[in-house]
């Protein structure tokens, strides 16, 4: 079997003698027809114009009007589902503002600064939204623009770094009903929905972009980065999608064709050769994280109460004698729980019941997509050669500590230029 690459069909079958004078005539008849009749088609209508000949009279009235020189243009309202889906949702989308103490070319000397510009989705009436993490991730003030008019500054009620999502508040006085957004259910998606992507790409000068594409795939693990470090800290399932998202998307909603948000966007692949390669948080997670924010000030999410590290960045002159090469090798046991349940420095964890552990990235993944603070689980570890089954009880990993007290990363952060004390998660006050 063959391809042509000029697009032509070539036929296997032989002609017989003869036929190639009989088709060059057949060839001949044909286009002297078509000629002759484009040539009629053509001069008619001109010899009429002329008065050379009459136009023949129509006997059917319903086709007076249809000669070719009565054609009016037509007028076509376009009022599809996506441009229902985007009114529905874009009254719910906000730019998030990023303000950080920054270095403003003197020495040691600090000004409140705008160091970056995300977007963001507001969920209740009572002026919630949720955003990333990375994108508050630092602030010495969050402002929010609602409506590309009102400039409020929000409060941080909570964040998830291990998630990348945060719940900012706003005065519920600057939200209408129609502005809360919709949420879908991420867990019926299938690849080849429609998908639509609302944000502020390269910042508040394009607020409001809209992007459309498909759900690529519903179960990507995705790396979650933390954005000050560069270090990996968790993995997550997320969507994938090739609606453009380009930075300040971060936050914004993913959409489906009914306008409920189905995810929150939060990355895309930026590596030379790749384009279209979106990913959103699923919108069920986000609800859950959002729950537990509301409910408690973080996210929850179980622990084994260890501090460990991948077996395979150990180095080797501390490399345990174990008949693996995966797993996470154990540095420090920290809870009393893990204690009694018998975990000792240098086992190495290779499974958490039927969950095999291939580091530390992995560890942390199964522990928060399956798991829950209080549950009783079999830690499989190596000690040595030998192979143990371990129960122990999950505690609960620590909340995360204020993204932007770190005085070593940002000097200066919690002081304005005029000496006044800035509250980074609560500049209008708690009672809003």
């Amino acid at each position: 079997m063959g391809f042509y690459d000029d697009g032509q069909f070539r036929s296997a079958k032989n002609r017989g003698p003869g036929s190639s004078s009989l088709l060059r005539w057949i060839a001949v008849v044909v286009v002297s027809a078509v000629i002759g009749s484009a040539t009629t088609l053509a001069a008619v209508p001109m010899m009429i114009q002329a008065n050379v000949i009459q136009a023949p009279a129509v006997s059917n009235p319903n086709l007076e009007n249809m000669s070719y020189h009565n054609l009016q243009p037509v007028s076509v309202q376009i009022n599809d589902a996506i441009v229902q889906a985007v009114k529905k949702v874009r009254p719910s989308v906000v730019g998030v503002v990023n303000y950080q103490m920054l270095p403003n070319g003197g020495v040691g000397t600090y000004t409140l600064q705008e160091e970056g510009v995300g977007s963001g989705v507001i969920f209740s009436p009572k002026g919630y939204i949720v955003t990333n993490y990375h994108v508050v991730q630092g602030a010495s003030k969050v402002e929010v623009v609602i409506l590309k008019k009102y400039h409020v500054y929000a409060k941080v009620v909570g964040y998830d770094p291990y998630t990348d999502l945060a719940v900012l508040k706003v005065p519920s006085t600057y939200i209408q009903p129609q502005d809360v957004a919709q949420f879908g259910n991420s867990a019926t998606l299938q690849a080849g929905e429609p998908a639509i992507a609302i944000g502020n790409p390269a910042g508040l000068d394009f607020a409001d972009s809209v992007t459309t594409g498909v759900i690529s795939a519903t179960q990507r693990t995705m790396p979650v980065i933390d954005e000050a470090t560069g270090n990996v800290i968790g993995e997550q399932t997320e969507l994938q999608t090739d609606a453009a998202i380009n930075p300040g998307n971060s936050g914004g909603p993913l959409c489906n064709i009914l306008g409920q948000v189905i995810g929150i966007n939060n990355s895309k692949i930026v590596a030379h050769g790749f384009e279209g390669m979106g990913f959103a948080i699923p919108i069920n997670e986000v609800r859950t994280i959002i729950d537990q924010i509301l409910t408690t000030g973080h996210a929850i999410h179980a622990a084994i109460g260890v501090e460990g590290e991948s077996l395979s960045a150990v180095p080797a002159e501390y490399q345990p004698n174990v008949p693996v090469d995966y797993g996470v090798w154990i540095v420090k046991v920290v809870s009393p729980e893990a204690k009694a349940g018998g975990l000792q420095h240098g086992d190495v964890i290779v499974a958490v019941d039927s969950h095999k552990v291939t580091g530390i990235t992995s560890l942390r993944s199964i522990l928060w997509k399956y798991y829950r603070p209080g549950q009783n689980v079999t830690i499989t570890v190596y000690r040595d050669q030998q192979k143990l089954n371990l129960t122990v009880k999950l505690g609960e990993l620590p909340p995360p500590t204020n993204p932007s007290s770190s005085s070593s990363q940002n000097p200066g952060m919690q002081g304005s230029p005029g000496g006044s004390s800035i509250n980074p998660f609560d500049p209008f006050g708690a009672g809003n």
